[in-house]
């Protein structure tokens, strides 16, 4: 079933579509709403991120990608646009180059992945979409159907940011292995014999791998996985920075923040002042 009755209750669905005026507010503070890739379709508007000044104040369709446990808050308010979130149960995984394409597009290690549509981007994704949301408001929608028009509308995306894949190797499969390994692990293991072990291969090749695809070694996406996930709890729950840390499996607080501050280049408590103002101070904007 891709929505139940309860509308706000996003442990309950596959996929997620409105346009951005008819979005309620209780989406954004969803628990359930870490588990999503999200994307989001600003059309006719200004960007919401830094853009070059010749840009900033010309209005034109923007495309936000945000994987799965996004830190950053997006204030809609007055925006002309679409916004849809699907779960990774709607990737077709067994397709694993199409799977890893999604993952490296959405930036699912990082933070959020945007790009302005040409006229020629919008025709193509507008007649997929119309699509995709006709049988996803059908209420007997056809879930193979669905899966394969958001297949289509992804690999638009794919080819749009120039990253699809040429072929799967072995080595760009193992990076994916791992990627979903480390979903799963990252918060109770921290040693990378334990990934390697599980995808049958030394740790020491296991990182080659990973420079040689992600262009990271594991240590280093293990860790950039636990500073997205410390500033999801910073900026989304009511966690306190103690309460963080031991949710994210640290010994203590002052080692937490000290992992934190090398990190990001300062500490939880600067953060939290930091996005706070930002919150308070300015509109339509993202906070990351």
């Amino acid at each position: 079933m891709l929505e139940q009755e309860n509308r706000s209750q996003l442990d309950q669905t596959l996929l997620y579509i409105r346009n951005l005026d008819s979005c309620p507010p209780s989406y954004l503070y969803d628990a359930a709403r870490k588990d999503f890739f999200e994307v989001l379709w600003l059309q006719d508007e200004y960007p919401l991120h830094q853009v070059a000044p010749e840009l900033a104040t010309v209005k034109g369709h923007w495309v936000y990608l945000m994987p799965p446990y996004r830190v950053h808050q997006l204030n809609k308010a007055g925006k002309k646009g679409i916004l849809f979130s699907f779960k990774r149960e709607l990737l077709e995984e067994e397709d694993k180059e199409f799977a890893l394409d999604v993952f490296r597009v959405f930036n699912v290690s990082g933070e959020f992945t945007t790009m302005r549509l040409t006229p020629n981007m919008v025709e193509r994704l507008e007649k997929v979409y119309e699509l995709l949301d006709a049988e996803y408001r059908d209420n007997s929608g056809n879930l193979a159907m669905i899966k394969s028009l958001l297949k289509v509308f992804l690999l638009h995306l794919i080819k749009m940011k120039k990253e699809e894949f040429t072929t799967l190797d072995i080595n760009q499969k193992r990076a994916y292995e791992f990627l979903l390994l480390l979903e799963d692990h990252y918060i109770d293991e921290r040693n990378m014999q334990f990934y390697a072990d599980k995808l049958g291969i030394s740790a020491k090749r296991l990182n080659q791998v990973l420079k040689e695809v992600l262009n990271q070694t594991g240590v280093q996406l293990l860790h950039d996985r636990l500073i997205l996930e410390a500033k999801r709890q910073i900026i989304h729950s009511e966690n306190s920075i103690k309460e963080v840390a031991w949710l994210l499996g640290f010994k203590d607080r002052p080692y937490f923040s000290r992992f934190f501050k090398v990190h990001t280049g300062q500490t939880p408590e600067a953060f939290q002042k930091q996005v706070k103002h930002h919150i308070d101070t300015l509109l339509n904007t993202l906070v990351g």
